[in-house]
């Protein structure tokens, strides 16, 4: 009998076993595009000023690195990557730490500061959607010579591709103002959207046509309650979250994920999911406690208020001790928390399928 029972749980975790690697065997890779909020350092080598390779940055990174990541530790993106059974971290295209065979099973060809617009990347410098997506196409060329264009082309047509931009378009160009620029081109914030969601459009048929199959599409969170937000609007003699950018981030989600339901039906074998961090970001802002976090309207970074990039310095005497209690690390991102809280979301949510 005993033996019987020892042959049974054997074969029963052979099975597991199986079915575990038959689980991550669907998603061999993830494959990354869009601005700070999923940049693992791409801008670490780049001239701009949009940066954050250095403390405190990163002290909650493994080593305590700062990497060019927007956190204090890992971005939503790189839990996603563990939950699909790959690596914990995804890095960074440009970073010449790493090769192509780290980059066969994750990669990031975002940039801190771009857009889907290519005036928002000319602001502070960096890399625009169109040339991560060269940078893409050099990938492939460079992934064929390495596996052999049959398990290479299988493996990029069974990765998993994450977008994520779209805020910096609002916050960083449209209203900033920029004589010129897109908000005098666009009086009525509703065309800006129509122009931006055009251009998701052409990048997504782009990247169809190079062969990704499975795409998730990410939207924009509650912009208006970002701590610099925030801080803007106290200004004015305001209290909380700015309204109007939320209803213009609630406005795109929506155009966002109508672009989805119709670009499945127009692309054959596109699996194209709508990942909306909108409503489970506000929900840790709206109750915080929930999520063990007592901090939403500033940030741990120096005062909270403003700060971020080269102004969240090290030697900040205002900087919190333990991030774990704020929502945002700095005036504009999430903390490592926020970000793992997020990925769970989105993960439940959005990329089930995929699993």
């Amino acid at each position: 009998m005993g033996k019987r029972l020892l042959v049974s749980l054997m074969l029963q975790l052979v099975l597991a076993t199986l079915l575990l690697v038959t689980v991550q065997a669907k998603v061999p890779a993830v494959i990354v595009f869009g601005d700070s909020s999923v940049d693992a350092g791409n801008n670490n080598f780049i001239p701009t000023v949009a940066r954050s390779n250095f403390q405190p940055y990163g002290r909650d990174f493994t080593g305590g690195k700062a990497t060019g990541r927007f956190s204090n530790g890992r971005i939503a993106t790189d839990f996603i990557s563990e939950a699909f059974g790959l690596r914990p971290t995804i890095p960074a295209y440009l970073d010449p730490v790493y090769n192509i065979s780290d980059f066969a099973v994750g990669v990031t060809f975002a940039s801190a500061g771009t857009g889907y617009d290519n005036a928002t990347s000319d602001v502070l410098s960096v890399i625009p959607l169109w040339k991560e997506l060269d940078y893409y196409k050099e990938y492939q060329t460079k992934l064929r010579s390495h596996l052999g264009q049959p398990q290479a082309d299988q493996l990029l047509a069974d990765a998993l591709y994450m977008t994520s931009m779209g805020t910096n378009d609002f916050l960083e160009n449209y209203y900033t103002d920029i004589p010129g620029g897109r908000s005098s081109q666009f009086p009525d914030v509703g065309d800006y959207q129509t122009f931006l969601a055009g251009i998701a459009e052409g990048f997504l048929r782009q990247l169809y046509g190079l062969g990704a199959r499975k795409i998730s599409v990410g939207g924009l969170p509650p912009m208006g309650c970002m701590p610099l937000e925030r801080s803007a609007n106290v200004v004015t003699g305001q209290r909380g979250c700015v309204e109007s950018y939320n209803a213009v981030a609630v406005d795109f989600n929506g155009r966002m994920k109508k672009l989805t339901e119709k670009l499945n039906g127009e692309l054959p074998g596109a699996e194209i999911v709508f990942s909306n961090p909108y409503f489970a970001m506000l929900g840790i802002i709206r109750k915080p406690s929930l999520y063990g976090i007592s901090v939403t309207s500033t940030a741990c970074c120096a005062t909270g208020m403003f700060e971020m990039g080269y102004a969240c310095a090290r030697t900040s005497m205002f900087t919190c001790s333990n991030a774990d209690e704020f929502v945002f690390w700095d005036a504009f991102h999430p903390t490592q928390k926020t970000n793992q809280i997020i990925a769970n979301y989105v993960v439940e949510h959005a990329l089930k399928k995929f699993m």
